[in-house]
């Protein structure tokens, strides 16, 4: 729905709140489901709540339409959130959140983490350090992962970690898949200092150069980052029912799509690696045997 359907409402009932996001939550591709048959119905409307919070911020940090005011934007969601917080939410995705936050008890830092790693996709187009990169997966993916375990009635460090893992090897294996989907928006996820080291320059990126020192800074790129998900392992068999399944699927599909990177030579310029119907089968497959080794 367009913002300024949005404004003509002057009162939004939760039904119709929770309806918005979940028309948000279904109209936006991505590589995994958002609140999916897999989650449990009751839960469903919350995950879409909070997915279209930072669909629509996300949005305002990277879409053509919001050139020139991408920060003023985040700062109006930011005052909306505010609001929102003090239950005065005067927008659907706010109405739904407020209740959402309420109900769950969930902690105002993740929003405002989110938030400002979409101010950062605003000013910053280059990360010069691998850790630089994870400081920003911290606020940019970690934050949904802690969110939807708290839905879920997990509040522990432990678990926390872990999720974190998985969220940030899910980040950077978008990374690695965009690279020259990213490279058309002036963005470059690739470390500075691991391009220098690998001789890459931004005329390599820009004109699709696949030679041997990209393919073996990509390589490296996806190895840390299978570290990474190793890292989050645990959570597999630290949670149960659904989300259990849930997290096994984006695990393995995150692991699945960094294979798809490998088989094709780390050549993301002339196609983006995506999973098949194949490649979704199995993994559905081995997520519900609880089988999640991924060689």
């Amino acid at each position: 729905m367009a913002e300024s359907a949005v404004r003509e409402r002057a009162r939004w009932t939760l039904e119709e709140a929770y309806a918005y996001c979940a028309a948000v939550a279904r109209g936006h591709y991505e590589n995994f489901p958002v609140a999916s048959l897999v989650v449990p119905r009751r839960l469903r409307p919350h995950v879409g709540a909070i997915y279209a919070f930072s669909r629509a911020a996300d949005d305002f940090a990277d879409e053509a339409v919001h050139d020139g005011r991408r920060l003023e934007k985040l700062a109006l969601w930011e005052e909306r959130l505010d609001r929102c917080l003090e239950g005065k939410a005067d927008h659907p995705v706010f109405v739904a959140l407020g209740e959402t936050i309420s109900r769950f008890g969930l902690p105002a830092a993740p929003f405002r983490d989110l938030l400002d790693a979409f101010r950062q996709d605003c000013r910053v187009r280059r990360y010069d350090r691998w850790d630089d990169l994870l400081d920003y997966c911290r606020r940019s993916a970690n934050p949904i992962g802690r969110l939807v375990l708290r839905l879920f009635g997990h509040d522990d460090g432990e678990r926390d970690r872990h999720a974190d893992a998985v969220c940030t090897g899910l980040q950077l294996t978008n990374f690695w898949q965009d690279v020259a989907v990213d490279f058309k928006k002036d963005r470059i996820y690739l470390p500075a200092e691991d391009r220098k080291r690998f001789g890459v320059t931004e005329d390599d990126l820009r004109s699709g150069r696949l030679h041997e020192g990209f393919r073996a800074l990509l390589l490296e790129m996806v190895g840390r980052t299978r570290r990474v998900f190793e890292e989050g392992r645990p959570l597999l068999s630290e949670v149960g029912g659904r989300l259990a399944l849930e997290i096994r699927l984006t695990w393995l599909g995150g692991h699945k799509i960094l294979d798809g990177i490998e088989a094709a030579g780390c050549d993301v310029f002339r196609a983006r690696p995506e999973l098949t119907r194949a490649d979704k089968g199995w993994i559905g497959a081995r997520a519900l045997l609880g089988r999640w080794g991924v060689r």
